[in-house]
């Protein structure tokens, strides 16, 4: 019988928590560290990995993502070692997907063929504004001509590239965004982050929202800024096929959908999160010790830094894969819910979801519509009450 997790695919993440500044916005498990031993962490990284591959068993990797904090700052030599590493472990094939977060500084930009060279084919650039004033309020520390110039470099480098953008900034109308992403879309990227900017608490931006000496655009502006990005996207061939995700078609970040799709990952480094089905087909949550300091004790003690190894139950699984699904366009298989869940959803829910133009359901397939993507989690909340 073919296990739940394979519907979804198996993905590897590689955590780096290192940045040369923290971002006022970001609560990503990121530090500020001007010193890294990276001998030291490459080998803890590759000591953790085996760890993973001892709980997983046999299997191919279809994914493998370098996310952070900033991996741009990992020795491309540390970047190379991982993905061997990945090969011997488990296997790696021409399709597997190999993507590392990069910010377009001048610096990072330069070690962008050395990346490409050590078996990475997808970079993702954390562009996040293509305004000067705006990046410097959002802590970046790159320009705009920066950022134009290391895509440049990067659309040489690697096949595939992907850009990140963050709308609904402070002071930002509806013109000044539609100018900007008609600028972004004129860049030739494969595929398109674009995230509507999130007051987080705990950031220095919750603390100066809290106080009152930060204002973001009300709630029917960054609906209508939303409601253009879908509408310029798709226009320019990149439509969403996730909430806040455009690409050209075959361009979909196939990390991400492993998620989205409810597969399997194994999550390496300070703070990562996994989803593993063991051998006995036991699917665990997986969480590692934050710190980085706590992290790499815990490797040298005993080879991972695992702090939390949790059952998840079919049901919990059934609720976790709508939750994800959801937010695809392609949605959910109602079948497959059913056999995590041992019960349907009920078909007044998705029927009245539907007379109110919220959700659509072909077959098994249950998606929510573009108005339902809108207000998801009261969707959500309806289907899974």
């Amino acid at each position: 019988m073919t296990a739940d997790w394979q519907s979804g695919g198996f993905g590897l993440y590689i955590h780096w928590p290192f940045c040369l500044a923290k971002c006022p916005y970001c609560d990503f498990n990121s530090h500020v560290s001007r010193v890294v031993d990276h001998a030291a962490w490459r080998q803890s990284l590759l000591a953790e990995m085996c760890h993973m591959r001892e709980l997983t068993g046999p299997r191919r990797v279809d994914t493998m993502f370098f996310g952070g904090g900033t991996p741009s700052l990992m020795e491309p030599a540390t970047v190379a070692a991982l993905i061997d590493q990945a090969g011997r472990l488990w296997g790696l094939t021409d399709a597997t997907e190999i993507t590392l977060e990069a910010n377009p500084t001048s610096v990072e930009a330069g070690k962008f063929r050395d990346y490409a060279a050590a078996g990475v084919n997808r970079l993702s650039m954390g562009a996040q504004a293509l305004n000067d004033a705006d990046l410097k309020a959002l802590g970046r520390m790159h320009s705009v001509a920066e950022a134009e110039a290391a895509f440049k470099v990067a659309r040489a480098a690697f096949p595939r590239v992907s850009f990140d953008l963050i709308y609904a900034r402070m002071g930002q109308t509806v013109a000044a965004w539609e100018a900007e992403l008609a600028r972004a879309l004129e860049m030739a990227v494969d595929h398109f982050s674009l995230y509507q900017l999130t007051i987080e608490p705990g950031t220095r931006f919750g603390e100066l929202y809290d106080l009152g000496k930060l204002k973001v655009p009300p709630d029917d502006t960054a609906a209508e800024m939303y409601e253009l990005t879908q509408t310029m996207t798709a226009s320019a061939g990149l439509p969403a096929y996730e909430i806040s995700n455009h690409a050209r078609p075959g361009e979909e970040s196939r990390h991400n959908l492993v998620y989205w799709r409810y597969g399997d990952y194994a999550g390496v480094g300070p703070g990562a999160h996994g989803r593993l089905t063991l051998a006995d087909g036991q699917r665990v949550a997986t969480v590692t010790a934050r710190a980085p300091g706590d992290w790499l004790a815990a490797v040298g003690e005993a080879s991972h830094a695992l702090v939390e190894q949790t059952a998840v139950k079919p049901p919990d699984q059934a609720t976790e894969y709508m939750l994800m699904a959801m937010r695809l366009v392609e949605g959910a298989d109602l079948a497959r819910y059913q056999r995590l869940s041992g019960t349907p959803i009920d078909a007044a829910r998705i029927a009245s979801l539907t007379s109110d133009g919220l959700v659509r359901q072909t077959g098994d397939r249950l998606a929510a519509t573009e108005r339902g993507r809108i207000v998801l989690n009261s969707v959500l909340a309806e289907l899974l009450a």
